[in-house]
């Protein structure tokens, strides 16, 4: 498998964390024309491990949130998991994605409460920055029933989602192609029962839970990365596509970890640590039921992912990929 040297902004890294994001911009840009199928690729290798105690099993599948045409058909792997499963579970209920109370509970809970406008916060350099990407993308903005000067009611974390959301979706990756959204109808489809490790209110609580220092340096990243072009989104979806999970987390969580500590430990750490304990007790439950859990693919990896924190608990622990294998 290539190399990539992957270095994506602090801004573009959390959009692997939150789900909510399709609540967003979901309902809005699945309205676009979907761009046409590229030449056919290889599936996705996926990132996908098997856990399993004496008598059940949760498929943990690393998600992508937003994806394009062409990444589909998904991994045979992915496939087999979701035929063996009897059941999903999601980071929030499926219902919430895309969902436009929850982007309206998000644009609530992001608005400024002070009198203030977004500029009087930021240093003269950011303004600037802003104020150039708003003209820029003033058309984007418009679908996403934004005008530039509308930025200027919220906080700095929500301005840097929506840049972030902007820059992902002019790269041609689409919030209702997200793996999520995929396997959530597919699901339905199925007749097969679904839920979530948490709610959409508990995400956006996350995320407005960031302080003022850790929102403009947010604010500031997505707006660094936006002027260095879109390699950045590239790279950091054609290392998904790879499967590389020992890439993705020393490229993406180790600087995480240093840019936002405070952050990363109550966005990811603690979350992971709820959501162990929740698949504990779907394991340890007294069923032979199979599930498959989507969640975003840094939640799955290293040592502060769930996969090593189920290990650690004692549960067999496999990872199921034949592209893997086939490459060594």
């Amino acid at each position: 498998m290539p190399t990539i040297h992957l270095k994506t902004s602090a801004a573009l890294k959390f959009l692997w964390l939150p789900a909510l994001l399709l609540a967003h911009a979901g309902g809005i840009f699945a309205q676009d024309a979907r761009p046409a199928r590229e030449a056919a690729k290889a599936p996705p290798v996926p990132l996908l491990w098997k856990v399993s105690d004496a008598d059940s099993s949760l498929y943990l599948l690393g998600s992508f949130h937003l994806l394009k045409p062409d990444d589909y058909p998904l991994s045979r792997d992915v496939d087999m998991a979701f035929a063996d499963a009897e059941a999903l579970v999601f980071e929030i209920p499926p219902e919430e994605l895309g969902s436009p109370a929850l982007a309206m509970q998000m644009g609530q809970a992001a608005l400024r409460t002070d009198g203030t406008a977004l500029n009087s916060e930021l240093p003269a350099a950011t303004v600037s920055q802003l104020d150039a990407w708003t003209s820029a993308n003033a058309a984007e903005l418009q679908k996403l029933q934004l005008a530039p000067q509308t930025l200027q009611l919220f906080e700095p974390w929500f301005v840097g989602l929506m840049v972030s959301i902007v820059e992902m979706t002019g790269y041609g990756l689409d919030p209702s192609l997200g793996l999520d959204a995929h396997l959530a109808q597919k699901a339905a489809q199925a007749g097969k029962p679904v839920s979530g490790l948490e709610t959409g209110a508990q995400q956006i609580a996350f995320l407005d839970g960031m302080d003022k220092a850790e929102q403009l340096q947010f604010l500031e990243e997505a707006l660094k990365s936006s002027a260095e072009g879109r390699d950045a989104i590239e790279k950091l979806h054609t290392a998904w596509r790879n499967g590389d999970a020992d890439l993705l987390w020393n490229e993406m969580a180790v600087e995480m970890k240093a840019q936002f500590p405070k952050l990363y430990h109550r966005i990811n750490v603690e979350r992971n640590d709820a959501w162990v304990r929740a698949l504990s007790e779907r394991l340890d439950a007294s069923t032979r039921d199979d599930t498959l859990v989507v969640v975003g693919a840094l939640h799955l990896l290293g040592e502060d992912g769930v996969v090593e924190k189920l290990r650690a608990k004692g549960y067999e622990v496999e990872r199921i990929c034949s592209a893997c294998a086939v490459a060594k």
